[in-house]
């Protein structure tokens, strides 16, 4: 499906960018606020004017301080779920890239997102619809869940487990369900097991009693288990809970991203049920866009509701504080983004 765009504008009529703020973390849960000059672009990139970025669970380590990271850290740095608008862009790009102009509002790839301006290359951007316009779009968060669900290969009538149930869950659950797969959801929180349900998941259950409720979804499934399984979390429990859970040739689909520490598996239950396991984390930049640019068609389609899921708004001097719910994840709470 073909993106709408706005037509192309004169890069003259546009006045000169003016500074703004970005945010520096100059220490281990703490962000301070520095006055950025607009940057000065190469003849191959573009400048956006950023006008939000979503905050990702993934930098929590890095917000939280760890023996191994120096700071202060880059300005903007760890924001990369960046949009905003491009307002200047390179000579030599202009001439390359027809369908880039000033003023057009684009979802980024780019880590340094959580400040007033940013610089990009062409291919790390992706322009976004008018209906998507003065919306937040969070398009790299987005773009993950569509490249993990395209690696799932979540087919009609299958038993979909998904457990974990915060942004990235709760977009799964949209697109399982859509195919028309039977989705079963494991996570801790009781507002996000409503809103799994409210989203068409066949049965919702707590992880507190993590092995009694894998025996429930045993049952339902007629004791063979789910085709799919996706963990969402990046937690051991998660791991123990998949194991438990997915059917002999099934697929275990590892969606969070585990970072504090070393896990274990029991490797004979694999062994035994003949499961594949993908890591659906992707590295390669092209399949990075490539998700962004099926996210914005999904959300377009109406496949998925995303916007019902950015539950927090902060202002950029209240960035840190973003960060200190993800940790504590209040009851209501899926994912907060900042303003720009």
């Amino acid at each position: 499906m073909p993106l709408s765009v706005s037509s192309p504008v004169d890069d003259s009529c546009l006045a000169a960018p003016v500074p703004a703020l970005a945010a520096v973390l100059s220490r281990p849960e703490n962000f301070e606020l520095h006055e950025q000059p607009a940057p000065v672009i190469k003849s191959s990139q573009v400048l956006l004017r950023l006008e939000g970025c979503g905050i990702c669970a993934s930098s929590l380590p890095l917000w939280q301080g760890r023996p191994w990271f120096q700071y202060p850290l880059p300005a903007g740095v760890p924001g990369h779920e960046g949009w905003g608008e491009i307002v200047e862009i390179g000579r030599d790009l202009r001439l390359l890239r027809s369908d880039l102009h000033c003023g057009q509002k684009v979802a980024c790839l780019n880590n340094h997102a959580f400040a007033g301006y940013t610089v990009a290359t062409a291919s790390d951007v992706v322009p976004l619809p008018e209906s998507l316009h003065g919306l937040p779009f969070p398009g790299e968060a987005i773009g993950c869940a569509m490249n993990i669900f395209r690696r799932s290969d979540i087919r009609k009538n299958q038993y979909v487990g998904i457990i974990g149930a915060g942004f990235l869950g709760l977009l799964l659950v949209q697109l399982a369900v859509h195919t028309g797969a039977r989705v079963l959801v494991l996570t801790r929180r009781k507002s996000a097991r409503e809103l799994a349900g409210h989203y068409g998941a066949e049965a919702t259950f707590d992880t507190e009693d993590w092995w009694g409720n894998s025996r429930k979804v045993l049952e339902m499934t007629g004791g063979r288990g789910c085709d799919r399984v996706v963990e969402a979390t990046g937690m051991q429990f998660a791991l123990d809970i998949a194991t438990e859970i997915i059917a002999e040739y099934g697929r275990l689909v590892i969606a969070g991203y585990h970072q504090d520490g070393l896990r274990q598996i029991d490797m004979q239950k694999w062994n035994w049920r003949a499961i594949d396991v993908i890591n659906a984390h992707e590295r390669d930049p092209r399949r990075s866009m490539q998700g962004i640019a099926e996210g914005i068609t999904a959300a377009e389609e109406g496949r998925i509701r995303y916007g019902e899921l950015l539950t927090h708004r902060f202002d950029l001097d209240r960035l840190s504080l973003g960060f200190r719910m993800m940790i504590d994840r209040p009851d209501g709470f899926i994912k907060g983004w900042v303003t720009l």
